[in-house]
């Protein structure tokens, strides 16, 4: 009895998805929770559409816990945006997210990824070095324009698939 009570109090793993325009109006919510500018629902619907994006979901109990966007060009891709639903990160749905995409693009024959960070995002900068991404370059001013020049910095990172 003890055993059926943990499991049913015990943290759900998420099930991995390609996402689709169908998912576009919980991702779009998602996203302006997340960020300071949010996507509308339109941008993800168009961006879905596009047969050079990329996208996988995570769900948990049929609601949306966090997503992942790339564009392929080539080659190469970028992560155009990454967000987990506040009440599940630092549990592992970003690192399985990220898992399954990198490992999806190199099965289209991606052989390095780009994505940008805010420098003061530390947790999604671990994720990133942990998953082997190392930095490239900075934008310094990149995230918001009425931050100093420190503030809102992007760190470009990199990384290699091949």
């Amino acid at each position: 009895m003890i055993d059926r009570f943990a499991r049913l109090l015990a943290p759900r793993a998420p099930s991995l998805a390609k996402a689709s325009a169908a998912d576009a109006g919980a991702i779009a919510v998602l996203h302006a929770a997340s960020f300071r500018r949010g996507w509308s629902e339109g941008e993800f619907i168009q961006l879905l559409h596009e047969p050079n994006v990329l996208a996988h979901r995570a769900l948990v109990a049929q609601t949306l816990a966090g997503f992942i966007l790339s564009r392929r060009s080539g080659d190469e891709a970028e992560v155009l945006s990454v967000a987990v639903d506040a009440r599940r990160r630092q549990r592992g749905v970003a690192r399985l997210l990220l898992d399954l995409h990198l490992r999806s693009l190199a099965g289209l024959g991606v052989n390095a990824v780009f994505l940008e960070v805010d420098q003061q995002n530390r947790p999604a900068a671990r994720l990133y070095a942990r998953a082997g991404f190392y930095e490239v370059g900075r934008r310094q001013g990149y995230y918001y324009s009425d931050t100093p020049p420190e503030g809102g910095t992007a760190l470009v990172l990199r990384r290699d698939l091949a």
